[in-house]
């Protein structure tokens, strides 16, 4: 593709610009001339700077060009890139004046190759934000001390040997109830979803884990289905999503009650540690001990 750019600026027509005036003179010509459009390439140099800023570099075999998308922009991704990532980017090209780098400034971005899914993707994620489903009021926070957990998951997962794990480490006494389903392939998503409906007819536990581990956005689809996205959002038994990697972002993360970035985080959120608990206990015993003396005393 061949993108011819008319120098039309009456800055270029003086005799002697400033550094300042040319760059400023530059970046108008490339905003006029070249429109927005969709960009492949390879994620390196990624960074997530505190203000939610993202800025790293879009590389080939063959070039490189850095780029950046701004908080607001990012937010709507559903993901964060990682280093060695093949993304499409939809982006501005433009100049940084200051250094009088040439930049992209991304406004959309979406993993290489996947676009249709993406697309659907973020369809349904805005679908069902406007309906409310994402709203922080209508979330709950989980019960501290649950009677019973309850965990929606393969039984032949990994994920499932690291919330066991977990919840073995952090509160033996609480009871684990698994409600068995697969978290991949054609029908995981009716599964899934038949199973929190189960949960919640059965009323046996406080909190539930709905996990699986990391993969690919094809890996993850069942997680993006539109009936157990409302299944989760209508459960009475708050839910806690835990599926994939820290990085890694699904429909169910944002209509859960609480999302944990992986399911030995999603496990640690679920209840309080057993030590905490024993620690109290402690606490409130030396609190009455110290009472029963003072009352000897007097």
């Amino acid at each position: 593709m061949t993108i011819e750019l008319p120098v039309t600026n009456n800055a270029f027509a003086r005799d002697i610009l400033t550094v300042a005036q040319l760059n400023q003179a530059v970046g108008q010509l490339l905003e006029r001339s070249i429109p927005a459009l969709w960009v492949r390439g390879e994620i390196s140099n990624f960074t997530q700077a505190a203000s939610g800023h993202w800025y790293f570099t879009l590389k080939d075999s063959r070039a490189s060009v850095r780029a950046v998308m701004f908080r607001s922009r990012a937010s709507a991704v559903g993901f964060v890139p990682r280093a060695g990532d093949q993304v499409e980017i939809r982006a501005r090209v433009s100049l940084y004046e200051p250094r009088g780098d040439y930049q992209l400034q991304a406004d959309a971005m979406r993993r290489a190759g996947l676009g249709n899914l993406y697309e659907a993707f973020l369809r349904l994620k805005e679908q069902l934000a406007s309906e409310g489903l994402f709203d922080p009021a209508r979330k709950r926070e989980p019960v501290r001390l649950p009677r019973a957990i309850g965990v929606i998951t393969s039984l032949h997962a990994a994920a499932l040997r690291d919330v066991l794990s977990a919840l073995a480490r952090r509160a033996p006494q609480v009871p684990v109830i698994i409600y068995p389903a697969p978290v991949q392939g054609a029908d995981a998503a009716n599964k899934l979803a038949a199973q929190l409906r189960l949960a919640n007819e059965r009323a046996e536990v406080d909190t539930l884990l709905l996990v699986r581990g990391g993969g690919s956005i094809e890996d993850l689809w069942s997680f993006n289905d539109e009936d157990l996205a409302r299944q989760v959002a209508v459960s009475e038994i708050p839910v806690i999503s835990g599926v994939g990697h820290e990085t890694d972002f699904t429909i169910v993360d944002f209509v859960s009650d609480l999302r944990a970035p992986t399911p030995t985080a999603a496990a640690e959120l679920a209840c309080a540690p057993r030590a905490e608990l024993l620690g109290r206990v402690m606490q409130t015993l030396q609190t009455m001990v110290r009472g029963q003396q003072r009352r000897l005393e007097r």
